[in-house]
Formats: C-alpha cells, structure tokens, sequence
C-alpha cells in the first residue's frame, strides 16, 4: 500500500501543513523548516511497503529535518534509513558526525537518534527504512558503521541497489516478490554495515551469510556487461569460483541459468517499450550481454515461444487491438 502527497494539488497556504502532517507519518517527529516558507513550497513525498521495510522518497524546494534530543527521548523510532541523495547537496549531522552527501552519495541515519539534515534549493534524495531488529546488530555497531560506509568494498554494491529501489518504488512494492526483495534489501545492508564497522569475527561470519544476496546484487548491476560470468563473479567478491558454486549449490541455485534468464527478462522488457523500437534486435540483445543475436534469438524463442522479433510486433499491436 503506498501513500503519496502532491502539494501541486493543496493550495499553497496550506502546503506547509499538509507537508508537516505527511513528513510525520512517513518517518519520524521532527521539526519541518522550509527555506522559504512564504515563498513558493512544492513538495512530493511518497512511501511504499516493501516486505518488512518501506521505501520513502522525497522532493522539495529548501527543507530542513531537524530532530532534536527531547523528540527522540520520547519517541525512539528503533529504525535506520539508507538514504541516496538524488538532487541537490544533502547535508547531514548525527552524533558529532557532518557530511555533505552530493548528488549518487549514500548516508544512513540511525533516527533512534536526534539529527539534522537539509538541502539548499530544488532537492531530492529516496530511503529504505529498516526496523532495527530486522537487521539483527547492536546499535553501538550500526553507529560506528555510519561514519565509515564509504570506507567499506561494499558501498557502491548497496548505493546503486538503493537508487534502483527509490526510483522504482512503486513497482517494485506491488510486485509479487516484494517480500523477498525488502529480505534482500536488509540483508545487503546488514553486510554493509558490518564491513563498514570492520569488526571481526563478525564481519566474516555476516558476508558469508550475505554472499548469495551481494552476488544476486551485483549480476543485476552488471547484466549488460558479456564478460560477466561465474569466474569474474568470484573474482569480484573475493571468494574461489569452488566456493560460489558450493554456496549456489547449497540454495539449489543455477548461477548461470538465473543470469541468462535476467537477460532475457530484460531484453523482453526492453522489446515491448516504444522507446526502444528504433533500436534493431542485434542492438537489443548486446546491451543485455548478449554477444551473439541467432544465440539470443534461440534462448528467446525457448523461453517464451516466440523470436524477439514476433514479440516486438504483438508488443507494438496490443495497444491498437485494446486502446
């Protein structure tokens, strides 16, 4: 179930309020302080379940979220937002920690916690909100790993996986499988976060725990490049090619089959957009790995009973056929 506010449909002395009222039952209390609150306010906010955890996005002219120590005493909110800043500078303090977070950068804040954080100017940034018990680490550690998540050969895993769910939101929480991938979304983070803190044993037992997840992850990331196979795979996570068939094996998981079905998924995706029409099928097939169309063409016709070709055209006709 998804909520959305629009304030390009409240009238504007009204903005300020309805944005009040909906920052508070996206996230946590805090105070709302717009740049220019008597100028013009536009805001758009949405928040979308996914599984256990919820996706929130956010778009505004100048805003501050200032939560202050008393807010947080009385009402601890045991969650923590991996946030990516979308547009503008984000600027975030917590716990003695500032950042300037730009435009593709990534922060967690721990909103058990006062904080304050704010963008000069037309602004965007989107979080999946995890509770603290999901994640399943002590809060010392969580903290400790904020100020360090740059530092960890997992941050632009995780980055680029939380810009794919912000700018989807969406779709991805009415999928089917949206349980599974809120699963997922905080076992990822999970790793993160103890690779960030750098504390061991634990470190090593957690990314083993996370390795068919940050595996999952990253062939999604990288479906388009040909030479993405088992070996370069294990190579990019630091594991034997023996080892990652081992953990494959163990989940009754075909490493090479899922990838060619991710190709085909989203090469079909890619057909049935108009956008893509004036591109040929060669074309369509190498931007998702393949390297070889009478190859892809026959893995296509296997799986979905038709060539790439006869999809396209049913693709192009149905909106005719049922306008």
């Amino acid at each position: 179930m998804g909520f959305v506010l629009d304030t390009a449909d409240i009238p504007p002395h009204e903005r300020v309020d309805a944005i009040y009222a909906a920052m508070m039952q996206a996230s946590v209390p805090s105070y709302v302080i717009h740049e220019d609150p008597d100028g013009e306010v536009r805001t758009r906010l949405e928040v979308w379940d996914l599984g256990g955890a919820n996706i929130f996005t956010a778009r505004s002219t100048g805003l501050r979220l200032l939560r202050t120590p008393k807010q947080a005493r009385q009402d601890a909110a045991p969650v923590i937002a991996l946030s990516v800043q979308r547009l503008g500078d984000g600027r975030h303090e917590q716990l003695g920690y500032r950042q300037v977070v730009p435009p593709g950068e990534m922060l967690m804040v721990d909103l058990s916690a006062a904080y304050d954080f704010s963008w000069s100017g037309e602004g965007a940034a989107g979080c999946i909100q995890v509770p603290i018990d999901q994640v399943g680490l002590p809060l010392d550690l969580i903290r400790r790993a904020a100020a360090n998540l740059r530092t960890s050969p997992l941050y632009g895993l995780v980055a680029n996986h939380v810009s794919q769910l912000v700018g989807d939101a969406e779709r991805l929480s009415l999928d089917p499988a949206a349980d599974a991938l809120g699963r997922a979304s905080v076992e990822l983070l999970r790793a993160l976060l103890v690779s960030a803190a750098r504390v061991e044993p634990l470190s090593r037992a957690v990314l083993a725990e996370t390795l068919l997840t940050r595996v999952r992850a990253y062939v999604r990331q990288h479906l388009a490049d040909p030479n993405l196979r088992p070996a370069t795979i294990a190579a990019a996570h630091n594991v034997s090619l023996r080892h990652l068939y081992k953990i494959c094996a163990e989940a009754d998981f075909s490493l090479e089959q899922w990838i060619i079905g991710e190709r085909l998924q989203g090469a079909r995706q890619e057909l049935q957009r108009p956008a893509s029409r004036s591109r040929t099928i060669a074309t369509v097939a190498r931007r998702w790995g393949f390297t070889d169309p009478t190859h892809f063409t026959r893995r296509f016709r296997a799986t979905y009973g038709l060539t790439p070709g006869e999809w396209r055209r049913i693709s192009t006709e149905l909106p005719r056929q049922h306008p």
